[in-house]
């Protein structure tokens, strides 16, 4: 992939293939083109970094908008555990994404803002985590990581391939431990090398037919070819990437491998375990970018209080149908999910980097696909933003029977992570009420 800072990083460059090529066994200097990708992109600008949660189930909408906007809003119910941190953090209503309805068939278009979820031969498209990577490049040993809680990993994914394929989410905090720090012995190193290599043979030898075949195409198919060749190139240099990615150390951590938690009825446990392994892995710079589902939809009965659990599953208390105890159930766990929240923004703003808080460097939206689980309403969705270095502290509120496209607001999110893009999805323009810091 090319990052967009400056057209000499576009691509790096091999001294070996150089000078196989030009039949010669000089040695050359070190010049910054053949400098390994993550040894340069990072030295731009401050590092960025963005965190999107999703629960597919949402939120009680009534408990949750604030009933006023601007600066002077009351925070509503709901939103109550975070009025610590009220300044860190803004409010979204009033936003969606248009044609992308049929309720629970919308969860995996809540990062792709892909059209008619429920149509005949439906096909996602890219989600907003991959759409930035594939702009900027991979500049850290995981260009994202898409997790989950609970979450059925062949049904669901914030995650997206541009071709609309699923990409499975992590749900187990000791495996993505063990991915992040533990480095595996030499034996293991050298096959895992010798499969990119061998992946490299096969595009290089798959190149060279396809151009020996383009000398007998049409205009229209060579172009064609030519695209083709392209996307062919950009895997060669993903796995160059990760090549030296994978001679490279990983990075040292003083923290145990965290205990699994596998139990579904501990949906808030493993919420919280998630969301500290995201914050080490921003921390420890093994990736920018993070999604994280909380598959309310797959969560059986499950606990609320120490001493209480739920009469039933999350999806059988969302279809609540003002029923006064579901509703009240309902109305614990947002509000616990609120506390996590709460706990997330605190953290990142007690940890620094480079003189700046982690939490100005990091945006974090959190969010769902669905407005209303109990009308299966995907409009005016619930959207909390926090973080980014931007200007806080504000309801920002449109209209509820006109939403405004949610993607205007993942532009102005895409802007501020430095992809340089003017679109995304059903966007119309980029969200101008917030400004970067």
């Amino acid at each position: 992939m090319k990052p967009m800072n400056a057209p000499h990083l576009a691509r790096p460059f091999s001294r070996r293939r150089f000078l196989q090529s030009a039949g010669v066994t000089l040695a050359l200097p070190l010049l910054e083109c053949m400098t390994p990708v993550f040894g340069r992109a990072a030295q731009v600008k401050p590092t960025r970094r963005l965190l999107i949660i999703s629960n597919n189930l949402g939120f009680l909408p009534k408990p949750f908008f604030p009933k006023t906007e601007g600066r002077d809003y009351e925070l509503s119910p709901t939103l109550s555990p975070l009025a610590e941190v009220k300044s860190e953090f803004s409010i979204f209503s009033g936003m969606s994404h248009p044609d992308v309805n049929g309720g629970h068939s919308a969860e995996n278009c809540f990062l792709t803002a892909a059209r008619g979820p429920t149509k005949s031969g439906f096909r996602n498209q890219i989600s907003l985590d991959q759409f930035a990577v594939e702009k900027l490049g991979q500049l850290t040993r995981f260009p994202t990581l898409n997790l989950g809680v609970n979450i059925d990993k062949a049904n669901r994914s914030l995650s997206w391939t541009r071709d609309g394929v699923l990409l499975p989410a992590e749900d187990s905090a000791p495996a993505l431990f063990r991915k992040m720090f533990v480095q595996g012995d030499s034996e293991a190193v050298k096959k895992q090398l010798h499969q990119l290599d061998e992946r490299g043979s096969i595009l290089d030898t798959l190149t060279e037919h396809t151009k020996r075949l383009s000398r007998d195409l049409g205009s229209g198919d060579r172009a064609r070819l030519d695209q083709y060749l392209t996307s062919v190139r950009e895997v060669e240099e993903r796995l160059l990437t990760a090549r030296e990615w994978e001679l490279k150390p990983k990075p040292v951590t003083t923290l145990p491998e965290p205990a699994d938690i596998r139990d579904k009825k501990l949906i808030f446990d493993k919420l919280d375990l998630m969301l500290s392994m995201a914050q080490l892995a921003f921390e420890s710079d093994s990736t920018r970018v993070i999604t994280l589902m909380v598959d309310a939809f797959a969560t059986p009965v499950f606990k609320i209080h120490d001493d209480e659990n739920t009469t039933e599953g999350y999806h059988g208390l969302s279809h609540h149908g003002q029923a006064p105890d579901k509703v009240r159930q309902l109305e614990h766990a947002d509000r616990e999910q609120m506390v996590l929240f709460k706990k997330l923004i605190q953290s990142l703003a007690s940890k620094h980097e480079d003189g700046a808080r982690l939490i100005d460097r990091t945006t974090v939206l959190f969010g769902s696909n669905m407005g209303d689980a109990n009308k299966h309403d995907n409009t005016n969705l619930p959207v909390i933003l926090a973080g980014g270095g931007f200007p806080h502290g504000r309801h920002h509120a449109f209209k509820a029977d006109n939403n405004t496209p949610l993607c205007n607001l993942f532009v102005t999110l895409l802007q501020n992570l430095g992809v340089e893009t003017s679109a995304f999805g059903s966007s119309t323009g980029a969200f101008t009420g917030l400004n970067s810091i």
